[in-house]
């Protein structure tokens, strides 16, 4: 099996049986925020136009790059498609003329003419409604693990496919938190720390649990090269940087005692065996000039920066102007929703300012209500948009303002306690079909239950917990009587108990009827 990394978290695949580009992505992400670091605007796009299988993790704009996949993919490739509670994935991928889709059960090995491919999907509140995905590919040399962005909640499900030998991983940052928000610099400085600590050891906890032969850092960081953004950039190893560079997360995996680790950049192929174990890592240029990529950082970004400025600057000219009304015409979108989530507005149970350019919005979830703020109405969270990216926004009723704007790092936020997520699980979820499954969810995780049906002897919840599936059409009883199996996907409660067979963070809600 060869294996090209392709920049971030892109892959193409290539086996006896068939080809699977994954996440290919070329274009800046999130209104110019996000380049490809390393760069990979060389590389040949010509191979990548007909491969035997797409892939997309998931929607956001650093995974799925609409203007490469409109351009240079050939539209009858065969999409694998993770399975998703919302179908907005397969509709992008529609829309852009893919219409030979592959629906891959969630965790089953799918054999492709000799290809094994196995998707598992997250859609948890902090995934986002689009969720999120990992995907195993194998043939009868290697077994690879691509874990994107994703963190798989059910690792021992992965290994039991069989041993990986190698596993892309993700470890550097890929969030706002804290780098916009407002608060004395020590403290900024040391939520960063905490944060870039956090996501070293969640990566090595992956590292272990998956076992790979292999660790290859991937899907991040991204650079920054807008000169509002650039000091976002970990030019010298900073201990407070969430965007450590896959240098650092090597090096923390020796310190940790897990060998195997390898630094690729795109271009880089790696061909690997599983019998006899081999491994052989060719990079498009000598290792001097890899190395310094990461030992000459600033260098490295003042020239990569020279090449796109024209392009910056082009791209900002087409942002619009920002309108009039700004209160009223995000009532019209966002009251509806929060009438539909009630909830998830008790949950967040607070008022959030929304200033953007000159206009104030009081975005109150208490009461469901938006409108002018009136200078004096308490709020117990503040976000500062740039007018001109809100505008886009309502403009073209983007679902998820994670993906459309936050990303961007072009805002300032304030609070003065601590992140809620429910928060940006609603802002993540601007459509009625998000809303309904954010819903339940956050009913879920407070024990709540909107309805109970009978099966057998029993009263269940009607949302199987582990993916909402509909128990009404896919519940069944076991033989034993105190059993229930969702037939959709396989998971198995005990319904005396509410504890499920397949995860321990999933339970049921049941009573046996008298």
């Amino acid at each position: 099996m060869r294996v090209t990394v392709i920049g971030h978290a892109g892959l193409f695949v290539e086996t006896e049986h068939g080809s699977v580009l994954c996440d290919p992505w070329f274009v800046p992400a999130f209104h110019g925020s996000w380049f490809v670091f390393p760069r990979n605007d060389g590389l040949d796009k010509e191979r990548l136009r007909r491969p035997d299988y797409l892939y997309v993790s998931h929607l956001h704009y650093d995974h799925f790059d609409a203007p490469f996949l409109s351009e240079w993919v050939d539209k009858d490739t065969p999409v694998l498609l993770p399975e998703f509670p919302t179908p907005d994935l397969e509709k992008a991928l529609r829309e852009l003329g893919f219409g030979n889709v592959v629906h891959c059960p969630n965790g089953e090995q799918l054999d492709l003419d000799g290809l094994q491919v196995a998707i598992f999907a997250e859609t948890a509140p902090s995934d986002g409604p689009i969720g999120d995905s990992a995907v195993v590919i194998a043939d009868e040399t290697a077994r690879i693990l691509n874990m994107n962005d994703c963190r798989p909640s059910d690792v021992a499900a992965i290994r039991s496919l069989g041993p990986i030998d190698l596993v892309f991983l993700q470890f550097s940052g890929a969030m706002w938190w804290p780098v916009v928000y407002e608060m004395p610099p020590e403290e900024r400085s040391a939520a960063a720390r905490a944060k870039r600590e956090a996501q070293l050891a969640r990566a090595v906890g992956y590292a272990r649990a998956v076992g790979a032969r292999h660790v290859v850092p991937s899907a991040g960081p991204p650079c920054f090269l807008d000169p509002e953004l650039w000091d976002f950039n970990d030019f010298d190893r900073a201990p407070d940087s969430i965007f450590p560079d896959a240098t650092v997360f090597l090096e923390r995996l020796d310190a940790e005692g897990i060998e195997g680790g390898v630094l690729a950049i795109p271009g880089t192929t790696l061909d690997v065996c599983h019998e006899p174990p081999s491994l052989t890592v060719t990079h498009p240029m000598p290792d001097d000039e890899v190395r310094a990529i990461f030992t000459d950082k600033r260098r490295y970004l003042e020239r990569y920066q020279a090449d796109w400025l024209p392009w910056l600057e082009v791209m900002k000219q087409g942002w619009p102007a920002p309108q009039p009304d700004l209160a009223g015409r995000l009532a019209a979108w966002w009251e509806p929703l929060m009438t539909r989530a009630p909830k998830t507005c008790a949950t967040i149970g607070r008022a959030v300012l929304i200033r953007a350019g000159d206009q104030e919005v009081l975005v109150d979830f208490v009461n469901q209500r938006i409108g002018p703020w009136d200078g004096g109405t308490e709020y117990q969270y503040r976000l500062d948009l740039p007018a001109p990216l809100l505008e886009w926004c309502i403009r073209n009723r983007v679902v998820d303002l994670s993906n459309n704007l936050f990303l961007s790092l072009r805002f300032r936020a304030w609070r003065p306690g601590a992140y809620c997520e429910e928060l940006f699980s609603f802002l993540k979820a601007l459509s009625p079909e998000r809303i309904d499954v954010l819903e339940r969810s956050v009913a879920a995780s407070h024990g709540e239950i909107d309805e109970m049906i009978r099966l057998g002897d029993w009263l269940v919840q009607r949302w199987c917990p582990h993916r909402q599936a509909d128990l009404s059409q896919f519940g069944e009883i076991g033989e034993d009587g105190c059993t229930l199996t969702c037939q959709l996907h396989g998971w198995t409660f005990d319904l005396s108990t509410g504890t499920c067979a397949n995860a321990t963070n999933r339970r049921i809600a049941a009573r046996r009827v008298d």
